[in-house]
Formats: C-alpha cells, sequence, structure tokens
C-alpha cells in the first residue's frame, strides 16, 4: 500500500458529475431535448431521480418513464453525443474544485477519479485539466457494477495502491455516498442538486471552495 503522509489522506478518490462538474443542468437539457425528439413525456423531478446512477440504469428509467422506442443502451448513447457537445463548449467547474485539486497535488496526494459517466464522456473534462491532474480514472463502462456497488471506490482505491480507509471520497449524491461508504472510504458529501440524507460513514460539508488538502482531511476525521 501507498505511503501516507501524517494530516493528509492516502488519496482523494472524486466524483465528477455535480462534484467535480456541474454538468446535470446538460444531462437535463439533453433529456428534454430526446423527449422532445421522440415525442415522449419528461420533468425534471424524473431527471433529478437519475443523479448519481449507472448509466444503463437511467437509460431504462428514460426508456420507460419517458415512453420513447429507443433501447436503454441506445438512450445512453443520444444522451451522451448532446452532453459532450455541451462539454465541448464549455466545461462547468464547480465552486473550489480546480483549486483543491491543485491543492493535492502540491501536497503530494494522488487523486482518482470516479464517476459513472462513460470514457469519451470524461475526456474532454480532463482536457482541460493539468495533465495528470488524475492518477486513476474509474468510469461507468470500465466496471461491472456501478454505483451504488462499491466496486467503483475499491477498483479506484487499488488502481492507486492505498487503502480505501486511508482515502476521501469526495461526492454529490447518495448512491455516490453509498457506494463510497461501503467500499469503507472516509467521505465528503457537498450536495448540490439533490439532497444528501444524514446517515453513518459521512460527512456534509456546503461546499470545496476554501478547502485545501488537510481541511479536507480534517473535515472526514482524518
Amino acid at each position: 500500500m501507498g505511503e501516507q503522509t501524517p494530516g493528509l489522506p492516502a488519496a482523494a478518490l472524486w466524483d465528477m458529475d455535480g462534484t467535480l462538474v456541474d454538468t446535470e443542468p446538460y444531462w437535463i437539457a439533453t433529456e428534454f431535448e430526446l423527449a422532445e425528439r421522440y415525442g415522449g413525456t419528461w420533468s425534471t423531478e424524473h431527471a433529478l431521480n437519475l443523479v448519481g446512477n449507472d448509466l444503463l440504469v437511467s437509460g431504462r428509467y428514460i426508456r420507460e418513464h419517458m415512453g420513447i422506442e429507443p433501447s436503454a443502451e441506445e438512450i445512453v448513447e443520444l444522451l451522451l453525443d448532446g452532453v459532450v457537445e455541451k462539454v465541448r463548449r464549455e466545461v462547468p467547474w464547480r465552486p473550489g474544485a480546480r483549486e483543491l485539486l491543485a491543492d493535492l497535488a502540491a501536497a503530494g496526494v494522488p487523486c482518482a477519479l470516479v464517476t459513472m459517466s462513460y470514457r469519451r464522456f470524461v475526456e474532454p473534462i480532463l482536457a482541460d485539466l493539468p495533465t495528470g491532474a488524475f492518477a486513476a480514472v474509474v468510469t461507468g463502462d470500465e466496471v461491472e457494477h456501478g454505483k451504488p456497488h462499491p466496486a467503483p471506490y475499491l477498483t479506484a482505491a487499488d488502481a492507486l495502491g492505498v487503502d480505501p480507509g486511508d482515502c476521501v471520497a469526495i461526492e454529490d449524491s447518495a448512491t455516490g455516498v453509498a457506494s463510497a461508504v461501503a467500499a469503507g472510504c472516509r467521505v465528503l458529501a457537498v450536495p448540490h442538486h439533490v439532497e444528501v440524507p444524514a446517515g453513518p460513514g459521512h460527512t456534509t460539508h456546503d461546499t470545496l471552495a476554501g478547502l485545501d488538502a488537510r481541511a479536507l482531511w480534517t473535515l472526514v476525521g482524518g
């Protein structure tokens, strides 16, 4: 296992959507575009039910509740087409996210990205960051079990050679928090579009703005 510096996490494991970047409005806009294109019905309430989900789970939900013909797999690809196009125009960073990433790098804390989005959606976001900002990237199309299963976070910790219990996971959804808690990580929840209910295994904070590596670790009891 990797050597841990006192007062710092062995690694920081980042969710992406809603945590590192705020792409939820892009997803929601694309879902409504899909409903219009295929003559389906949709609502913001339905859209928010999908936050943090595995994309194929979302595809099945959309097919059922939007009432459109494409398969769940086809829906996922159509969504990705729309959202990737929007991200290429502008990456919507969350407050404090890039600054915290930079401080973690300066402190020698490796970071991993742990997202249920697919690799082709992640690439334009990574391209807008310094090379090597993430030492490992785990995407939804590369793991057998998506969040809330612990596999994505266990995979990331293993890729970095660290114990999950020595890591801090940063999340914005109940689904993602459940995944990180189940993996044994220390978890910081920063809710944004959806509420994260209070519960064991995670700490809630209102923003990443103003946090550095040591403050992050202290928040989760490190």
